[in-house]
């Protein structure tokens, strides 16, 4: 069902074959969608490169360099996409990242820069591609990020990422009351813990995944493809009324009480 055929979407934030970025970007070329990939230093472009060529896609696959810490690279970046496709219709932002140390011990300890670099990259960067973005997506469309449970409640080992996914949101409900008018949408989908390059950084995550699954409503954990098929809905027609919003894909985890 090629529901997103003629459809132009970048994808932002894929690391590895593991990241929800491409489980994301599985489910949405399943659909028809022509997608763009951003990427960051030389070393990840290879990674994109070679999951990109699997898509097996008609047409020519399009990477474009971009640092979300840099508004220049930004605006570079959306300048080579609209020369290159001329219109967005979404854009999933798949970014976050806060330092290692800052996800252990008391979250009173965390330092200046690593709670800003945290938010810098985990909500910022969206309110920065979605100005950079704005004019493209001339047609209206769907922005989907990425949130997590952490970012409502305190989860072990989450510390500063948690402030970070929190201000997301509300960077998400902001961004949706500016973009309305123009007919774009912007949601996040807060998955469950998944073993991402990011989890890594997380100390007992296996601990932790193995907690959610026996606490979630659903008895289990989820994956990419879960993910990624709540994205094709939020960038779809079918969710033309839906912004602003944080859809939980966790396995019904966030419903419980502990």
């Amino acid at each position: 069902m090629n529901i997103l055929q003629g459809k132009n979407i970048l994808i932002m934030g894929v690391a590895n074959k593991r990241s929800i970025a491409w489980g994301i970007a599985q489910s949405l070329h399943a659909a028809g969608a022509r997608l763009l990939f951003t990427y960051q230093g030389e070393r990840l472009k290879k990674n994109v490169e070679e999951l990109v060529a699997s898509l097996q896609a008609d047409d020519e696959p399009i990477l474009i360099s971009c640092d979300v810490t840099s508004d220049e690279d930004i605006e570079q970046a959306f300048r080579q996409i609209k020369e290159r496709v001329g219109v967005l219709h979404g854009i999933a932002h798949c970014i976050a990242f806060a330092p290692t140390e800052e996800l252990e011990g008391r979250f009173s300890a965390t330092s200046r820069s690593g709670f800003a670099i945290a938010h810098d990259i985990s909500a910022y960067s969206l309110v920065a591609v979605m100005r950079a973005a704005e004019g493209l997506m001339a047609e209206g469309g769907s922005v989907v990020t990425l949130t997590y449970l952490g970012g409502e409640r305190v989860m072990p080992n989450y510390n500063v990422m948690g402030i970070a996914k929190a201000a997301l949101e509300s960077c998400v409900r902001y961004l949706a009351a500016d973009m309305g008018k123009s007919s774009i949408r912007v949601n996040a989908i807060s998955a469950g813990p998944i073993r991402t390059l990011a989890a890594k950084g997380i100390r007992n995550f296996n601990e932790m995944t193995k907690h959610v699954a026996d606490k979630a409503a659903l008895g289990r954990m989820i994956d990419q493809s879960e993910v990624g098929d709540t994205a094709l809905f939020l960038f779809s027609h079918l969710s033309r009324g839906i912004t602003g919003e944080v859809i939980h894909v966790d396995a019904g985890y966030s419903i419980m009480g502990n």
